[in-house]
């Protein structure tokens, strides 16, 4: 995976090793040699990563991790700090800086490596979601999408067979923790991982089970977006690099320190609370922009955008399509006599009464007022016109009650067929077919389906009687 790498460093010998060993795997580099021309880069065409030196005149890395996080068009851009400082208290000063993570000099090539496709892998993950929000709230408006997260407290799964370092673990994590379980082995970790939000993994040595753990995790749907926290020895880097390729999200390097470990869990549950809000809203905008508020039915953007679909796999010999067409009996009356809160009862219930009668794989569609479609692949003449003669008598057998204090009202649909078999051979000509069908439906007298062009015209109720008679 390539990717766009800004390397700071105040030391011209720095960057031009980081640039050889970085060009070497095909990235491509930009080099500053300050805080301030690093912020002016990252400002003006953000980078897929920073590797940031701490020690530097004027700006130190701190600040400029800090200004990097602070800045909305550079806030996700993934910031590795390096430093010849190996002390626990930089690295958790650069985590609360907001530092992704924290890399030793002389960097070990193994974890820079590891680190860098973990990390950019993320950054296009959130830039997905991202992206995928910003498309919604075109149709759908805005969304809570600045609202801050709430970091609160969170459920923590710990894989430690060590009860003794479990036991530090779980005090250590108390200020952050809504509940910490600890499962002694991968199984009993495997039964109780649902119900977790970060997962603390310990690598005991030549045990390669919790690494099949994390790659458990990654390919169950439920799971793909749970924090992953491996603590390992330091020689163990190449199984701590095997993890992060795999999915994990972070590790730790035994001995543990205390608020090395309160940071990075803390760093991992916001960074899983930001995805999880980002799906939640896209899918809460992809829902406002692409269903109608009233009945819940996709609407008529989604429609037009199905039947485009469908025309391309026409026009590719794809398979053949029914759709109908149908609408209320003098729906208007509804509305002048009993009111738009009525009419708007009487499309829900309606709505209900469709959704019982079509099947699972047909698409149903509110077009716009009391006009309603269902698209129906693979579906002949005749199939097409039995389902829609179910829809038309499951519509008549019950009368809908609209309003209280006033009788049920007896309301009834007419409704239009059009198959590719009957000659509709595009979308736009199966919509513009059904349509000419309701038309001849209405002008025969209502309460009826008609699937042209071959003149089948069904017969109305014997005993039915319209609210208008």
């Amino acid at each position: 995976m390539s990717a766009r790498i800004l390397v700071v460093d105040d030391i011209e010998l720095n960057v031009k090793l980081l640039e050889a060993k970085l060009s070497g795997e095909y990235y491509d580099v930009v080099r500053a040699y300050s805080g301030p021309e690093a912020l002016a880069i990252a400002g003006a065409e953000p980078p897929d990563l920073v590797l940031l030196d701490v020690m530097m005149p004027r700006m130190d890395g701190f600040e400029v991790c800090r200004r990097l996080k602070a800045d909305p068009r550079t806030a996700d851009v993934p910031v590795v700090m390096v430093t010849a400082l190996s002390d626990v208290a930089n690295r958790v000063r650069g985590l609360e800086a907001g530092a992704d993570d924290f890399l030793t000099k002389p960097v070990n090539d193994i974890a820079l490596f590891a680190r860098l496709r973990s990390l950019v892998r993320l950054k296009r993950t959130l830039e997905e979601w991202r992206a995928r929000e910003e498309i919604c709230a075109r149709f759908a408006g805005p969304s809570a999408a600045a609202l801050a997260l709430d970091p609160g407290r969170a459920r923590i799964l710990i894989l430690e067979e060590d009860a003794v370092a479990a036991a530090r673990m779980t005090e250590i994590l108390q200020p952050i923790a809504l509940s910490v379980v600890r499962a002694a082995n991968c199984a009993e970790a495997q039964r109780q991982i649902h119900d977790a939000e970060i997962l603390i993994a310990s690598l005991p040595l030549a045990d390669d089970a919790p690494l099949r753990l994390v790659s458990y995790c990654r390919v169950t749907e439920s799971l793909r977006q749970l924090a992953i926290l491996l603590i390992a020895e330091e020689e163990d880097l190449p199984r701590l690099a095997k993890g992060l390729d795999l999915g994990a999200s972070d590790y730790v390097i035994r001995p543990v320190d205390r608020n090395e470990l309160l940071a990075r869990t803390r760093t991992q549950i916001l960074r899983k609370r930001l995805q999880d809000r980002l799906r939640e809203n896209y899918r809460r905008s992809l829902s406002l922009a692409l269903t109608d508020e009233l009945t819940g039915l996709y609407n008529r953007r989604f429609l037009f955008a199905h039947l485009d679909q469908l025309r391309e796999r026409l026009e590719q010999g794809g398979p053949g399509a029914a759709v109908l067409l149908f609408d209320i009996d003098h729906f208007k009356d509804v509305n002048d006599t009993y009111g738009h809160a009525a009419g708007d009862e009487a499309l829900r219930q309606l709505t209900a009464r469709v959704l019982r009668v079509v099947r699972d794989v047909d698409l149903v569609a509110r077009l716009g007022g009391d006009e309603f479609v269902v698209v129906m692949a693979e579906t002949p003449l005749g199939e097409a016109l039995a389902i829609a003669e179910r829809l038309r008598l499951a519509v008549a057998a019950e009368p809908f009650a609209v309003k209280a204090g006033c009788d049920p009202l007896n309301l009834t649909i007419s409704v239009g067929a059009a198959t590719v078999a009957a000659g509709y051979d595009t979308a736009d000509a199966l919509l513009t077919g059904a349509d000419d069908c309701l038309y001849r439906a209405k002008n025969a007298g209502r309460n009826r389906t008609f699937g042209g062009p071959s003149d089948r015209l069904s017969s109305p109720l014997a005993d039915y009687c319209s609210v208008n008679d």
